[in-house]
C-alpha cells in the first residue's frame, strides 16, 4: 500500500502540532473526577517525507505505542532524570512491536532512515485531551540533553 491509500482507507487527517496523519479510533466515557475519557486510542501514519515526523512532546499519562505495518520508527525518549534512549518500534530483529512511554517523558519519532512509511497506534488511560500536549522547545531540550542536540532539533517544530 502507499501512504495515500492508507490515508484514504483509514480516514486519516493531519495531526495538529505533533505532525503526521491520524484518526482517533476510540474514546471511552469521561471520568467524572478528572474530566478525561477513561482511555483513548489512535492510529497514525508517518512517512519519510520532509517535515513528516512526530514532534517532541510530553504527556502527563503513560502512552502505549503499537506497531502495525510498514517500516520501523525511531523513537527518541528524553527521560525526566536526564537520561535518553533511542527505541525502535517495528517487527524486525532488535525492534519492539509495542512499548510504553512513561508519563513526563519527552518523545518524538520519525520513520527510520531508508524507510518509506510506518502505520502505528497509541493508547492512553486515562485518555488524551488536547490540553495534555506539551510541545518541546529545541533550545531548552538541547541544553538539558546535549548528547541528543542534533536529533532534538530535527524533531522539533519551533
Amino acid at each position: 500500500m502507499t501512504p495515500e491509500e492508507l490515508i484514504a482507507r483509514h480516514g486519516l487527517e493531519p495531526l495538529p502540532f505533533e505532525g503526521g496523519r491520524f484518526r482517533q479510533t476510540w474514546a471511552g466515557p469521561p471520568d467524572t473526577a478528572s474530566g478525561h475519557p477513561v482511555g483513548t486510542a489512535i492510529i497514525m501514519l508517518l512517512t519519510s517525507a520532509a517535515g513528516d515526523f512526530s514532534a517532541l512532546h510530553r504527556l502527563p499519562t503513560d502512552e502505549v505505542w503499537h506497531f502495525y505495518q510498514g517500516d520501523p520508527l525511531d523513537l527518541l525518549l528524553l527521560h525526566p532524570d536526564g537520561t535518553d534512549e533511542l527505541r525502535i518500534l517495528g517487527d524486525g530483529d532488535g525492534e519492539e512491536f509495542q512499548l510504553v512511554v512513561r508519563a513526563g517523558t519527552w518523545m518524538g519519532a520519525r520513520v527510520r532512515d531508508g524507510g518509506e512509511w510506518s502505520l502505528f497506534g497509541t493508547t492512553m488511560a486515562p485518555g488524551f485531551l488536547e490540553s495534555d500536549y506539551e510541545g518541546g522547545d529545541p533550545d531548552v531540550l538541547a541544553a538539558r540533553y546535549p548528547q541528543q542536540a542534533e536529533l532534538i532539533r530535527r524533531l522539533c517544530r519551533v
